[in-house]
């Protein structure tokens, strides 16, 4: 299939490059010269401006930073929603808040165009092995549509509801991940402070009712578990930024919804406080360092 895909950060480029491997043809689009480059050369081609970039597309898809961002692709002064073929489907794999999706997947469906919400889950080493999962929202034939075309980039294609519902089960799952990291890291500091080895008490955990993701996949403690930026500085990964603007969008809707969340609320201070510091490029595991007392 002909795919235009916006923003080949740290999960969009390697997501493109998945496309191409799956034998699609992706042109991409960013604003980063040097973004493009980098997936250039594992066969991603470059569109000229975004309206170019669609003008032969049969699928659309975006993962970029913002609600801004998104806003600003489709419906800005610029905006490509009226370039976009009116038979090609358009992902948005970004993580926003609900009621942006459902505005521009209305204004989508206004001028003829169906779009869904398709946020994700797995980080960039998900997106590097084509293990993500895509939580969907939009209408089930729409969402079984894409189906082929995500499963080119992850294992797992849920459809959580209609439009606006694929971010509100991203937020959920985000505000989780926040609050599990945070205990996690604070078990491992309790028992290394009482001179237990991090990974002897990991293997324990994980063989025991603490088990959890962030222990089992993404451990936080420097040296346990090879290939995840804990034991690369911090480097790559999810940005505390990238955490702080989930946690952000999550108390919001939390604020909507009269939910009562007083773990994510902390997580999300916790947080904060931990990019103020100077850690918002950092993975989000880093919080280990402001559990431990330690400069960012």
């Amino acid at each position: 299939m002909k795919i235009a895909f916006f923003g080949v950060g740290n999960m969009g480029g390697p997501m493109a490059i998945n496309l191409v491997k799956a034998g699609h043809v992706v042109t991409a689009y960013d604003l980063s010269a040097e973004l493009l480059k980098l997936v250039a050369g594992d066969g991603v081609q470059t569109g000229a401006s975004p309206a170019a970039t669609v003008a032969e597309a049969e699928v659309v898809i975006s993962m970029l930073p913002s609600a801004a961002a998104v806003t600003g692709l489709y419906q800005g002064e610029q905006g490509i929603l009226a370039q976009i073929p009116a038979t090609a489907l358009i992902i948005d794999c970004s993580t926003i808040d609900a009621d942006t999706a459902k505005a521009v997947a209305a204004d989508a469906a206004a001028r003829g165009r169906v779009m869904i919400d398709a946020p994700v889950s797995g980080g960039v080493g998900g997106a590097r092995a084509g293990t993500l999962t895509f939580i969907c929202g939009g209408p089930a034939d729409a969402v079984a549509r894409a189906r082929p075309v995500l499963e080119a980039m992850g294992k797992k294609v849920f459809r959580a509801g209609d439009s606006g519902a694929g971010q509100t089960a991203k937020l959920c799952n985000n505000m989780l991940l926040a609050i599990q990291m945070i205990g996690t890291c604070e078990a491992l500091q309790l028992g290394a402070d009482n001179g237990l080895d991090p990974k002897v008490l990991s293997e324990i955990m994980l063989a025991s009712s603490g088990r959890n993701w962030s222990l089992e996949v993404y451990n936080p403690w420097p040296g346990v578990m090879d290939g995840v930026p804990s034991s690369n500085d911090y480097q790559g990964g999810f940005a505390v930024d990238l955490m702080n603007k989930d946690l952000g969008l999550a108390m919001d809707n939390a604020l909507r919804a009269g939910t009562r969340t007083p773990l994510g609320a902390l997580a999300r201070n916790l947080y904060g406080l931990h990019g103020g510091q100077g850690a918002g490029r950092l993975d989000f595991a880093s919080i280990l360092r402001l559990i431990a007392g330690q400069s960012a």
